[in-house]
C-alpha cells in the first residue's frame, strides 16, 4: 500500500533508535538528527545511546516511550538489531524504517550515505508500509505457561548446550502431522524466511503471504521436507520424554525459553505487527536479486 500526501510532514514526533558502541552507526544517528531537527521535527532518541551523542537538550525514552510518544522510529543498525528493536515496537500504533549498518539489509533499507531524499519523500507521505506479522512462542509444563516470547523471524527448538538427536511430535491445529527426530525446528515468517531458515534451505515466503513454514533441522530420516501452512495455524511440539536433557526455543536468535522432556511448545500468530516503512519505490524482488547475487535479466 502507498500513500501520495505532497507537502505534508507525515510524522511529527520521530523516535532515533541506533546500536551502542557502534562509531558508524552513532556518525548516521547524529546526521539523521540534524536533518530532521532542521525541519522542525520533534525527536526523541533512544536512551541507551543518548549519553553517548555530542548533542544536548533533546528529549530520550527507552524503546517503551517511544513506541508510545512517536509516530515514527528510524532504527539504525543491521537486521539483527532492527529486529530486537522491532519486537517491542511492534506492540504499538507506530512505523518503523531501517537505515543499513550491517550486513545483507532485508529490513534496513535507507543507505546511511544517501538517506536524505528517499526520507524526505517518507516525511511528504510518499511511501510504501507493509505490516509484518510476528509468532508468539510459548512453553506449556503440566498445563501452565511457563514462559513465552515474539519472534519477528522465527522460533527455533534446539538442543539447550550440545548439538544432538531430539525427538519431539509436530501437531498443527491439535491434528498430529508428524513424529521427528532431529536436531531441531525452525519455524519461519515470511520475514525470517531469508535468514536462519533460508541458510538451512528453507523456501522464500514473499512478505505479503499470510504463512509460516516449518523447517526440520538436520532431520534423521529422508522423507522429512519442510511445509508451509496458513499463518493462522496453532502449531504444538510435543517435546518426548526420551529426550535426555533440557531444549532451548530461540526466539529470533535472541531471547531463549527453556523447555523440558515431556513439555508442549505451542507456536502461533502474535497479536503484534511490525508496521515496516518502505521509500516509495521500494521493490521486494530487487532486494532480493541485491541481497542474493540473483543474475539480471536475459533480455
Amino acid at each position: 500500500m502507498a500513500a501520495q500526501r505532497d507537502n505534508l510532514i507525515e510524522f511529527k514526533t520521530i523516535g532515533l533508535i541506533a546500536k551502542t558502541q557502534h562509531p558508524e552507526a552513532k556518525q548516521t544517528l547524529l546526521a539523521l538528527y540534524r536533518f530532521l531537527k532542521a525541519k522542525g521535527i520533534k525527536l526523541v532518541i533512544d536512551q541507551r545511546i543518548a549519553d553517548e551523542l555530542p548533542i544536548n537538550g533533546f528529549e530520550r525514552a527507552d524503546l517503551v516511550g517511544i513506541g508510545i510518544s512517536c509516530d515514527l522510529a528510524i532504527v539504525v543498525g543491521g537486521d539483527g538489531y532492527m529486529l530486537g528493536a522491532a519486537r517491542v515496537l511492534a506492540r504499538f500504533d507506530i512505523a518503523v524504517i531501517g537505515v543499513n549498518r550491517g550486513n545483507l539489509g532485508f529490513l534496513t533499507d535507507l543507505d546511511p550515505e544517501n538517506f536524505e531524499q528517499p526520507l524526505e519523500q517518507v516525511l511528504l507521505g510518499n511511501y510504501q508500509i507493509e505490516k509484518r506479522f510476528l509468532l508468539e512462542a510459548q512453553v506449556h509444563r503440566h498445563g501452565d505457561m511457563k514462559s513465552s516470547n515474539t519472534a519477528v523471524n522465527e522460533a527455533v527448538l534446539h538442543p539447550d548446550k550440545i548439538a544432538h538427536m531430539l525427538e519431539f511430535e509436530v501437531y498443527v491445529n491439535d491434528n498430529f502431522m508428524l513424529n521427528q527426530r532431529a536436531d531441531g525446528l525452525i519455524i519461519a515468517t515470511p520475514t525470517g524466511s531469508t535468514a536462519y531458515s533460508l541458510s538451512g534451505g528453507g523456501p522464500i515466503l514473499t512478505p505479503n503471504l499470510d504463512a509460516i513454514s516449518l523447517l526440520p533441522m538436520f532431520p534423521h530420516t529422508l522423507n522429512s521436507r519442510p511445509i508451509v501452512i496458513d499463518a493462522n495455524s496453532h502449531v504444538r511440539l510435543k517435546l518426548a520424554l526420551s529426550n535426555k536433557s533440557e531444549m532451548q526455543i530461540s526466539c529470533d536468535s535472541h531471547v531463549n525459553l527453556s523447555a523440558l522432556p515431556g513439555d508442549d511448545v505451542i507456536i502461533k500468530k502474535s497479536q503484534d505487527q511490525l508496521k515496516l516503512v518502505h521509500p516509495e519505490n521500494y521493490n521486494y524482488f530487487h532486494v532480493l536479486q541485491n541481497k542474493l547475487g540473483w543474475g539480471n535479466k536475459l533480455y
